[in-house]
């Protein structure tokens, strides 16, 4: 993740000592993630995901979401290791630059970064069509998945740029003009773009749709249909976390993306700062995967039930556990005598 060797040529004393305080410095944040938030967000991810598909029948719109997000913290939670290892701090030839899992591992990740802030993007608009409109059904959990659907296509589309400056690194002695498409900076200023600039315009005018939705009293406050006020709270939770989580990681990407096309010679401690700022908001984009679970498990009061539910399964099979089976054999019992 961070190496001093590519400073090391003309470096003084204090830039040295520089780099090896940000050396260890991420090197102690990388330990603590592989050791605690690793474990923990393949855990709480998996269970959030099994939990849901077990309990189909009483999935809500938010579940529908959070089980998106879900599964791509698993995703970010594999790729987490390869990242926090290598390849300069461990030299794997394997990861290096332009090779083809360097270049898998980024489209990966984008992906996955992609369709985490869609999807709290789109939760937030659909709360606030569910708060207003509750039994027109637009926000329904039929709609929700196939939305769903559409948020990984889109999220693979638009890292085909990605795809192509693999592609183009391979065949580039063969098509000139794919020398053309050899524009990382491009490529990273379209995901700064699509990845962060429009979820968040979208996510504060849903925002500012819901604050005001909320000070108008109408007669569809009492509706029986309506989302649980909880959803609300981890609405909130839920926005805020992934954008305290990720906006450090696309502004460091904004301005490297912008020194890169300046062209100019950087001074050796503001290179290094960057580097450190980089590797620093990629871990924090990182722990998002093993904090939106945590949130969803505290917050959602219906989750301790669904768990319940399948670890009851898990316990007694298919054949349902003893004192349940008892129960139903005194109702049949009893039934023709009613």
């Amino acid at each position: 993740m961070w190496s001093c060797e590519a400073f090391n040529s003309n470096q003084t004393l204090q830039g040295q000592l520089l780099c090896h305080d940000f050396h260890l410095m991420l090197s102690i944040f990388s330990l603590l993630y592989l050791i605690v938030c690793l474990p923990v967000g393949l855990c709480y991810n998996a269970l959030l995901v099994l939990v849901n598909l077990y309990n189909k029948a009483t999935m809500t719109m938010p579940d529908v979401y959070f089980v998106n997000m879900a599964i791509a913290g698993l995703i970010i939670n594999v790729i987490a290791p390869m990242y926090l290892l290598g390849p300069a701090s461990t030299k794997w030839a394997i990861l290096s630059f332009n090779n083809e899992v360097y270049i898998t591992l980024l489209i990966l990740f984008n992906v996955s970064s992609l369709v985490i802030m869609y999807s709290t993007t789109l939760l937030s608009l659909d709360y606030y069509i569910e708060r207003a409109l509750p039994r027109t059904y637009m926000s329904s959990v039929y709609n929700t998945k196939h939305v769903c659907g559409f948020i990984w296509g889109g999220a693979m589309l638009t890292s085909f740029s990605s795809l192509l400056f693999y592609v183009c690194n391979h065949v580039s002695t063969k098509i000139i003009e794919c020398s053309k498409m050899q524009n990382k900076e491009a490529a990273d200023a379209i995901m700064v773009f699509i990845g962060y600039v429009v979820p968040a315009v979208a996510v504060l005018y849903a925002l500012v749709l819901i604050s005001r939705i909320r000070k108008e009293a109408t007669p569809l406050d009492q509706d029986t249909g309506r989302l649980d006020p909880s959803v609300h709270r981890l609405l909130i939770a839920t926005v805020c976390t992934q954008f305290t989580l990720w906006t450090p990681y696309y502004v460091t990407l904004l301005v490297s993306t912008l020194t890169s096309m300046q062209g100019k010679v950087l001074d050796e401690n503001y290179i290094q700062i960057l580097h450190f700022t980089k590797g620093l908001s990629k871990f924090l984009a990182f722990s998002s995967s093993f904090v939106m679970p945590l949130l969803y498990r505290y917050i959602n009061k219906n989750f301790p039930n669904k768990l319940r539910r399948l670890l009851k399964k898990l316990h007694c099979g298919n054949q349902g556990c003893a004192h349940e089976r008892t129960v139903v054999q005194q109702v049949i019992t009893f039934s023709p005598t009613l």
